[in-house]
């Protein structure tokens, strides 16, 4: 027979599962803005204490200061992105036409070295090329097709929307997160209190060792992406690695994001070397990433680094690209809670 305590329990992780079912995939502006507001509260702090501001001011400097980083990383990177996409745009029909041309000296090439073959396997090896230059263009075609470049568009008053959100939910957190963090702790008793602060420490220790190991993994990928653009394009290496590097920083990015618009910038313009050259480099600085990664987070959090790879792919596969973030954190909740106590897992099967 349960007791009141285990009904309680009951009811209380039926009311989490409810708002992380319903509540959290239409929050995720609100929810990341309470996040970032936490992992910036120790530069607030950090600032107050420094010039012995008051916390407005020290708030708002330092919500300018991160503003201006973020304001400054989408302009270049959405006004570099409309660039490319206006220069595809001009040059894909010249480049459709050099295809058409490029196959007519493949069809003389092939009727040239396959003479003397059965008609059958002429005919066959001809129908290969055919699909494969149809289904290229198709692909090509498709990925500038009207539907999705209005989905495209479309979803850009959405972002934007979100994004405001998230400016103004950040800066009302960041102003009373003090406030919300007492009033919280008002509604716990002693004993609950306690453990919540040891959770919150625990998180608070691992989240800045998240964030060490983001910037130590991007310094391995600064420097394959250096070593990698010297060989592939010299001109541009270290502009681009410094551009791949702030971007690889975030965690959902990646530096996918740089390599795949640039790579299919040149198969369209019909320099397919380059482009096949940067876009092996894309998959190793992947492979970098996802086999550095998880090594460097086990030991800047002190988790498994079994754990943490399970956890993200597991992330990734439920939540998309913010899993990658959401997984871990669900990994370190649970840790800390079982540590300090909230969680007690003492049973044998």
């Amino acid at each position: 027979m349960f007791n009141k305590k285990y009904i309680k329990y009951f009811f209380i992780l039926l009311f989490l599962l409810l708002i992380a079912i319903f509540i959290l995939p239409v929050s995720v502006p609100i929810v990341l803005a309470l996040l970032t507001a936490i992992l910036l509260e120790p530069i607030v702090k950090f600032t107050q204490q420094t010039f012995k501001w008051s916390r407005k001011p020290a708030v708002i400097t330092n919500f300018i200061l991160f503003l201006t980083i973020i304001t400054a990383i989408l302009y270049f990177g959405i006004t570099k992105l409309i660039s490319q996409l206006i220069i595809t745009t001009k040059v894909v029909p010249n480049y459709l036409n050099n295809l058409t041309g490029m196959w007519i000296d493949m069809q003389n090439n092939l009727f040239k070295y396959t003479e003397g073959l059965p008609v059958e396997v002429v005919t066959s090896i001809q129908k290969k090329f055919e699909d494969t230059l149809k289904s290229l263009q198709d692909s090509l075609l498709d990925l500038l097709s009207y539907s999705n470049i209005t989905a495209l568009l479309t979803n850009i008053p959405n972002f934007l929307v979100s994004f405001i959100v998230f400016i103004v939910a950040l800066f009302l957190f960041m102003l009373d997160l003090e406030k919300l963090r007492i009033k919280f702790f008002h509604y716990l008793s002693e004993s609950t209190a306690e453990k919540v602060r040891f959770m919150s420490e625990g998180i608070k220790k691992v989240a800045f060792g998240f964030v060490k190991a983001n910037i130590l993994a991007s310094f391995f990928i600064l420097g394959a992406a250096l070593i990698g653009l010297f060989i592939i394009v010299p001109k541009y290496a270290i502009v681009m690695s410094i551009i791949i590097w702030i971007v690889d920083i975030i965690p959902i990015l990646g530096s996918i994001i740089v390599l795949a618009p640039w790579a299919l910038y040149h198969f369209l313009t019909g320099d397919a070397v380059l482009g096949t050259k940067l876009t092996i480099l894309a998959v190793i600085l992947i492979i970098i990433r996802r086999t550095v990664e998880p090594k460097i987070m086990g030991s800047q959090m002190g988790i498994s680094p079994l754990a943490v790879l399970i956890a993200m792919f597991i992330g990734a596969k439920l939540f998309g690209f913010l899993g990658f973030l959401i997984g871990p954190l669900i990994v370190i909740l649970f840790i800390t809670a079982k540590e300090s106590g909230m969680i007690k897992l003492n049973f044998k099967i």
